[in-house]
């Protein structure tokens, strides 16, 4: 084992003093919330991504709902999902009571089978989701397709896309909606919280209200205070002052991540390349630009028998892991028993959740960290006798 262990988590928020210094300014002025940074942070997201629209949400989580919210979707009606995915994209699903129904990964992106879409199908279909999966983008050209000759509504889960794009088309503007997380863990953060973007304007303005109880007149807007009206249904899906002024900063570091980010994945997959025991997805080039969250690498039918083994074996290394996704979301618990899956189903994603170990190539890493990385992986390929 290397004798100097390094501490490397699979991901950290890079937080700088520019971060701080606008919090305490939101602390120390009188609005915290219903205040001109959101809406400074979603002209800055809008103009970094080139969305016409961006609306921000307290998690993407709340995106999605409200997407389908926006659809006014219920029992009865149902949505195209992938199986391989976080299981927030099916829950906004099941959350306004409507039924998602799966579809498998394909194998070299691990992202939806698009050639199984149609099958999936059926009068009660009203929306098609899709997600970026590791933020390898989705042939979405393709998706639309699809949804224009059936009249579908369209939304991405870019909640791992920042920075991701097809035919040079950021994320989340193929669709009719787009929504992005900015956990710690993710591209940039703002502690919690999310974005929908949307080049539609009165979708933009419908979720701008439904995500804030639906009143229909914000604080700067009333020329009573305290006076307004309720025209729709809504919740309390709102951003702060201090999440939006982090994301305000983060948004100005997003070319030097995404940048740290690419160079810190090529530098471990090359490093790793001629290990038989793993396997690589397919993340870029052409019309794929990735927006290289991580480096999930596919181990070999022996090796995955051992993945506990390998991931135990990192982390007295000091190399931090996950795993994206734990199992298909069918598979879970809360599904398997309401829908009456086997575990049998989708065999694409079961295999991409069962067979992977995510590496960490975040911009608090440097090359260095990615050497540190490979070596470690080879010692434990090793150790393990696969």
């Amino acid at each position: 084992m290397n004798s100097a262990v390094r501490e490397i988590p699979f991901a950290r928020p890079v937080i700088g003093a520019e971060e701080k210094e606008a919090v305490m300014k939101v602390m120390d002025g009188p609005i915290l919330v219903h205040g001109p940074k959101a809406h400074e942070f979603e002209k800055d997201f809008a103009r970094f991504t080139g969305a016409k629209n961006a609306v921000t949400v307290s998690s993407c989580t709340a995106g999605l709902h409200l997407c389908y919210f926006y659809l006014g979707l219920g029992p009865g009606d149902e949505v195209i999902v992938p199986a391989q995915t976080h299981v927030a994209t099916a829950h906004a699903v099941e959350l306004c009571g409507a039924k998602p129904v799966f579809v498998d990964a394909e194998p070299k992106t691990g992202n939806i089978d698009i050639s199984q879409i149609e099958a999936a199908i059926t009068p009660r279909t009203r929306a098609l989701s899709v997600v970026h999966y590791l933020g390898m983008p989705v042939a979405m050209d393709r998706v639309t397709a699809i949804a224009k000759k059936k009249g579908f509504f369209v939304v991405e889960d870019c909640a791992l896309a920042i920075g991701t794009y097809y035919k040079g088309v950021h994320a989340g503007l193929w669709g009719d909606a787009g929504c992005f997380s900015f956990y710690p863990v993710k591209h940039m953060t703002t502690a919690e919280g999310g974005m929908i973007l949307t080049q539609r304007d009165e979708f933009a303005l419908k979720v701008a209200r439904q995500k804030a109880f639906g009143v229909d007149r914000n604080m700067t807007e009333r020329s009573v205070p305290g006076v307004y009206d309720v025209t729709m249904l809504g919740f309390n899906y709102r951003m702060n002052e201090i999440q939006s002024v982090i994301g305000i900063e983060q948004v100005k570091r997003m070319p030097f991540f995404l940048e740290q980010r690419e160079k810190n994945h090529n530098a471990l997959r090359k490093a790793l390349a001629e290990l038989p025991e793993l396997s690589f997805f397919d993340s870029t080039g052409g019309d794929f630009k990735s927006s290289y969250y991580c480096l999930s690498v596919m181990l070999s039918p022996a090796a995955a028998a051992k993945r506990i083994e390998i991931v135990e074996a990192l982390k007295r290394r000091g190399v931090g892991t996950s795993v994206y996704y734990p199992r298909p979301v069918p598979h879970f618990k809360y599904y398997r028993e309401k829908y009456g899956y086997d575990g049998s189903e989708y065999p694409v994603a079961a295999r991409i959740s069962s067979g992977t170990i995510a590496l960490p190539v975040g911009p608090h890493l440097t090359e260095e960290d990615m050497t540190y990385i490979a070596g470690s992986f080879k010692e434990t390929i090793k150790e393990v006798k696969i």
